[in-house]
């Protein structure tokens, strides 16, 4: 079943590990009374752990970089984040990340978000973190993502453009910002990195939406959560130069992420 949806409460997270915890305006839990044994305690609801998360991709072709991807996702989850590959590689990466214990689907290459979506899909834990396999991504903030979600966010959406993304090839730089200030306009609430590959789901949003979108996935995955009053949080990461070669054209891709957000929000609008 859908996850109830709450006032939409999208916002940036200011990288200050001293900022006070936020409580979304949950209640104090009160102490209660133990019938059998008379004895006062208060009940504090569990949170998730790395126990409960799925880390996804979709990889193609990344042998020069999937290793280090999987290694990081292992030693900063103790080994114990789920890990799902959906390969349509011709090189060793299903081989490699087999290796590392990731569990590879592998399928003809259809584009990017027919692997991601079959990917989201294949996950079988309550947390979903979606990431490249080209090194981008910093899993050493999977801690922060996980513990944004145990403070009640349903998306956690990781920030490039906060840190100025130096990595990243001045084109997509600017046409990333474009995405992000169209997208704003269109649902009426501001974001900053619409296109980012690293974010943190409950598996119940992702369950409760149907995704549409190929090339432009990755916008559809915060669009669509977010028009629907789902909590969504940005943080800032970290964007670390690719390792590999970049399979995506940037004026065809940049066209149809383009084409994606324009259709995605104005579905949003009319449902």
């Amino acid at each position: 079943p859908e996850r109830p949806k709450r006032r939409v409460m999208s916002q940036q997270l200011q990288p200050d590990e001293e900022s006070e915890p936020k409580t979304n305006g949950a209640e104090t839990t009160e102490p209660t009374v133990d019938a059998d044994e008379g004895a006062t305690t208060t009940e504090e609801p569990d949170g998730f752990t790395f126990d409960d998360l799925s880390v996804v991709m979709g990889t193609y072709n990344e042998e020069a970089a999937i290793g280090t991807v999987l290694d990081d996702i292992e030693r900063v989850t103790d080994g114990k984040a789920a890990v799902v590959c959906v390969d349509g590689s011709s090189d060793r990466t299903p081989e490699i990340a087999r290796e590392h214990g990731a569990r590879v689907i592998e399928q003809e290459p259809q584009g990017y978000g027919v692997a991601v979506s079959a990917a989201i899909h294949a996950a079988d834990r309550p947390v979903v973190v979606t990431t490249d396999c080209d090194d981008h991504y910093p899993m050493d903030q999977l801690p922060e993502f996980l513990a944004e979600i145990n403070d009640g966010a349903d998306v956690v959406s990781g920030d490039r453009l906060y840190h100025g993304a130096e990595a990243m090839p001045d084109f997509n730089r600017f046409g990333n910002q474009a995405f992000a200030a169209v997208a704003s306009v269109l649902m009426g609430e501001r974001v900053h990195d619409t296109t980012t590959g690293m974010r943190a789901y409950r598996k119940a949003v992702i369950d409760a939406i149907e995704w549409t979108e190929n090339t432009g996935l990755s916008a559809e995955l915060l669009i669509r959560p977010l028009m629907r009053g789902y909590e969504i949080r940005e943080a800032p990461i970290s964007y670390a130069e690719r390792a590999g070669e970049t399979k995506l054209d940037p004026i065809q891709g940049g066209a149809e992420i383009a084409t994606s957000i324009l259709k995605v929000c104005l579905e949003e609008r009319l449902r």
